[in-house]
Parts: structure tokens; C-alpha cells; sequence
């Protein structure tokens, strides 16, 4: 046995068909005589030979809303944050929520706050949120602010 030489049990040789009838799979190549499965092209999916096919016997049920499938969090980076300060569209002062951030149409009708953190913060500032990463909790700390959660 030569151990470079060892082939892996999933890359073995396909098994060649039409090579003759002492080959086990000579002749009609496994596919036995005449037929649709004859034939190229093989076969039909979901076809049952012409008897109503599953699909057509079991009854319809429903759909599944989207809404229901899709996180409602708005995600928010500390930069965007950073930005709405200094453009002036929110107040220092003021706690950031939900709520504010829909005030002043930055976010929609998301049902959840979610702080990622990318950006730093340099001056404290207060935020009531869902949740936030520890790199955003971390930078808002340091800063001598305060994070509180719903």
C-alpha cells in the first residue's frame, strides 16, 4: 500500500454503463426496456404516473406574513448618533430613545433600538434602548454616559 496512492471513499470511479452485458450495467445501461425512464431526460418531478400528484391532494393552507418572519429592530451605528449631534437634529441634553429618534424621523416604525459600535463618542450622553454591543456600551462609558435598557 502506498499511502500517497490512497484515493478518499467519496471520490470513487463513477460506474461506467453501456460496456457490455458482462459488465452488469451493459445493454440498455441500467435503465431497463422501452419506457419514459428509457428515454433521455428520465423522468418528471412531481409526476405520479397519472394519478393526481401529492401536491394536488393535500389542501391549500395560508401564507406566512413577512411581518411576522422579520426582526422589527431599527440598528443604529454610534457615527450616525455622532452625526445627528452635530448636524443639530438632536439635543445633547435630551435622553436618546425610540421614540426621539422617530420624532426627528430618523427611524420608522422599527419596534426595537438596537447601538452598534462604529464611531466613538466624546462628550456624555444618555440613550434608552432594547439592546447595544459592548464596544458601543464601552465607548458611551468612557465618555461618562449613561446607557439604560427597556
Amino acid at each position: 500500500m502506498i499511502l500517497n496512492l490512497i484515493k478518499p471513499s467519496n471520490m470513487k470511479n463513477r460506474k461506467r454503463v453501456g460496456r457490455g452485458i458482462g459488465s452488469g450495467t451493459g445493454k440498455t445501461s441500467g435503465a431497463g426496456h422501452k419506457g419514459q425512464c428509457a428515454r433521455s431526460g428520465v423522468s418528471i418531478k412531481g409526476f405520479e404516473g397519472g394519478q393526481t400528484p401529492l401536491y394536488r391532494r393535500l389542501p391549500k393552507i395560508g401564507f406566512t406574513s413577512r411581518k411576522k418572519t422579520l426582526d422589527n429592530t431599527y440598528t443604529m451605528n454610534l457615527r450616525d448618533l455622532l452625526f445627528a449631534f452635530e448636524k443639530g437634529i438632536l439635543n445633547k441634553n435630551e435622553t436618546v430613545s425610540l421614540e426621539s429618534l422617530k420624532a426627528v424621523k430618523i427611524a420608522k416604525s422599527e419596534d426595537k433600538l438596537k447601538l452598534i459600535g462604529k464611531g466613538s463618542i466624546t462628550f456624555p450622553i444618555k440613550i434608552k434602548l432594547n439592546s447595544i454591543t459592548s464596544g458601543a456600551k464601552s465607548s458611551i462609558e468612557s465618555a461618562n454616559g449613561a446607557v439604560e435598557g427597556i
